[in-house]
């Protein structure tokens, strides 16, 4: 008798792709900026608000080139992701209107308060809302793992959230723009590795849990 049994289809591997669809933007952003920026803002505001403008312009334009990568590549665009991409595109989109740079600055602060309050007020409740904001993810991961990891994440949204306003009061625009690369990158790959162990007591393999740590880290609204 014939085995009908159906190939098991292999997910596509996001690996290191997911990491750029998210850090792109700002890396862009970063080089258009610094490449406009005339070095001394006080000698030259007028060429300032401009190199803001450019960096915030190509930012925008950045994140939905991201987001269309996204869905050729990976098959999917996540719910935060979609998110975060329509507060860039508003956010920027102001920016570039009023040559505001408070205003580009004051959007990473939104999307992680608003994430946090919601991964935490789920927990609250007994749901692990990240497992809907990221879709297909984690695979293996028992309900007790995924509501530890949904607290988790929200109390760290929070923390980046407290960071960027004190990077924003003493850190000049092009040294807050750098920190979002050389800090809060580090920083986001260091919380997601630190998880690892979790997900291992919690239904996955060691192998399992690191490719998954790397290729579903929860968009951080660069």
């Amino acid at each position: 008798m014939a085995d009908t049994t159906e190939p098991e289809v292999e997910k596509p591997r996001s690996g290191w792709l997911n990491i750029a669809v998210d850090y792109g933007p700002v890396l862009v952003f970063f080089l258009v900026y610094k490449y406009f920026s005339p070095g001394d803002a006080e000698a030259n505001p007028l060429a300032e608000v401009l190199a803001v403008i450019k960096g915030t312009g190509a930012f925008v334009a950045a994140a939905i080139v991201a987001l269309i990568v996204s869905k050729w590549k990976l098959g999917r665009v996540s719910p935060m992701l979609w998110l975060s991409t329509g507060l860039i595109v508003i956010f920027g989109g102001i920016t570039i209107w009023t040559g505001d740079q408070r205003v580009i600055q004051a959007k990473p602060t939104v999307i992680y308060v608003l994430f946090g309050l919601v991964l935490l007020a789920g927990w609250l409740r007994g749901k692990a809302l990240l497992r809907i904001l990221l879709e297909a993810a984690f695979e293996g991961l028992s309900d007790e793992g995924w509501l530890k990891l949904s607290r988790n994440w929200g109390l760290f949204f929070l923390v980046l959230a407290a960071l960027n306003e004190g990077l924003v009061l003493y850190l000049d625009f092009g040294a807050w723009l750098a920190a979002k690369l050389w800090v809060f990158l580090p920083l986001t790959f260091l919380f997601t590795f630190l998880h690892i162990p979790m997900l291992m007591r919690h239904g996955m393999g060691r192998e399992e849990a690191e490719d998954e740590a790397v290729a579903h880290t929860p968009p951080t609204g660069e």
